[in-house]
């Protein structure tokens, strides 16, 4: 089974199981998503979900936020990973948000990845969601998963994203990056993996490349 076809045959059972993927993120607007999936980073959307209701009723457009003191957002966000890297960059890119783009998010890669703490990845996932724009986000369990199954030996998510969209259909794109996510969560996670009982694993790591 060469890359083509185990590409094939994942994305067939990606779409069986995960029919019509959507964001975990409570958002409900580019600036709310935004903000949210930069908390997502080394974080599980769960513990995202828990603290954004909290943080969004104190402050929910840019405006408000860069009025915050920065001691209320690290409040707030303080049982997320880094949240004090997190709520310095939140502030941080709501200003600029005020002083560059008349409060609005950005709707282009180059410009979402200048505000500070949006990654490559963060900006993918805005695209997609908020702007309806084709990109294949590489989070850890799409690059995990992509090693895993020997899609890609890239030993960086930028890698791993190139050898990725060679791979799938481009008008899948936005959906399979989330299907892969969804799926290494419930099927195939990093630890306590089990390829036999794995929907994926079994059927493509047992044959030869």
């Amino acid at each position: 089974m060469n890359k083509k076809e185990k590409a094939a045959f994942i994305l067939k059972t990606l779409e069986e199981l995960f029919p019509h993927p959507k964001l975990p993120l409570k958002c409900k607007d580019p600036y709310t998503m935004l903000i949210a999936v930069l908390l997502s980073a080394q974080c599980t959307d769960e513990k995202v979900n828990q603290a954004t209701p909290h943080l969004f009723a104190l402050a929910d457009t840019p405006l408000k936020m860069a009025s915050l003191p920065l001691a209320s957002i690290e409040k707030t966000i303080k049982t997320l990973g880094l949240y004090r890297t997190k709520a310095k960059n939140i502030k941080a890119l709501s200003q600029i948000l005020l002083e560059k783009y008349q409060g609005k998010v950005p709707s282009t890669f180059e410009e979402l990845e200048e505000l500070p703490g949006v990654g490559h990845k963060t900006a993918s996932v805005v695209m997609i969601q908020a702007f309806h724009q084709t990109a294949f986000p590489v989070d850890t369990h799409v690059h995990r998963l992509a090693k895993r199954w020997g899609l890609s030996a890239g030993k960086d998510v930028k890698t791993t994203e190139k050898d990725l969209k060679a791979l799938f259909p481009e008008n899948k794109w936005n959906t399979v990056s989330l299907q892969i996510i969804l799926f290494g969560r419930k099927y195939c996670p990093a630890r306590t993996h089990q390829p036999g009982s794995c929907p994926i694993c079994s059927h493509i790591l047992s044959r030869k490349v």
